[in-house]
């Protein structure tokens, strides 16, 4: 299976700052990504963005947004129109999950808005942190969620999906894959507090990861690393490298 492949600008946004991002941006796209994730930002609107990524020959592979509330709702349409994507990826903090009670009411928040979004044309991916994967009153919180947000599709973020070694992330993968439309490929050292690294110089099993996705649902292979141990950029370019050279992802270089 060989998936596109993007990057969560969040992984760049120190080397972005001060006015730094069309700078970036371009380095990026020579390296070869075929995308970026992320929204208006940098003092660029959305049809400022689009065209920024569109004259680096890249695309916007998925919105990344605050999660929308029935206010919201259509300036997040607007948005992610402008953008030329139909991936929305947003998700939720701790006390979201601290208890069942608590996911409900998350839930409600999300079934609040996924059918405007579907009546749109978009699909809406839950981006997970670390805490979706721990347990909650005998379950992982992911799953009391997804229980109660039947029509929710996931970008997976395989790292905090491992909850530090806690779960094989392959396995959790595996067991949404059929909703899942694209992931986030990160790496690192499986230890709580510390730097991640550059995609394959890790503990992550790329390979098994890469191999539980469901090649007709997902469609985009993210690259995204929250802080790094080397160069960020390095990072980066190591990371599309392993991916691209090893098979499992397609970039334009």
């Amino acid at each position: 299976m060989v998936i596109p492949i993007s990057i969560q600008l969040y992984t760049v946004r120190n080397e972005m700052a001060n006015s730094n991002h069309l700078s970036i941006l371009g380095r990026i796209a020579r390296i070869g990504y075929k995308a970026v994730e992320s929204g208006p930002g940098s003092g660029m609107n959305a049809a400022q963005f689009r065209n920024a990524v569109d004259q680096f020959g890249m695309q916007v592979s998925a919105y990344s947004c605050a999660f929308p509330t029935p206010e919201t709702l259509q300036e997040t349409i607007d948005t992610a129109k402008i953008l030329g994507t139909d991936l929305l990826m947003a998700g939720f903090w701790i006390p979201d999950y601290e208890s069942v009670e608590a996911i409900k009411r998350t839930a409600e928040k999300v079934n609040a808005v996924l059918p405007g979004l579907e009546a749109a044309g978009l699909t809406m991916c839950l981006h997970n942190h670390w805490f979706e994967f721990q347990p909650v009153e005998g379950r992982l919180a992911i799953e009391w969620l997804l229980d109660d947000c039947p029509n929710l599709k996931l970008e997976m973020d395989v790292y905090w999906a491992a909850a530090f070694g806690a779960n094989d992330p392959a396995a959790m993968l595996a067991k949404y894959a059929d909703r899942t439309p694209m992931i986030h490929v990160k790496d690192g050292p499986l230890v709580q507090g510390q730097p991640h690294q550059a995609v394959g110089a890790g503990k992550q099993d790329i390979g098994a990861i890469m191999a539980a996705a469901d090649p007709s649902v997902l469609r985009w292979a993210t690259v995204e690393l929250d802080e790094c141990a080397t160069d960020m950029m390095q990072a980066v370019e190591e990371s599309y490298k392993y991916l691209v050279q090893g098979g499992f992802c397609t970039g334009n270089r």
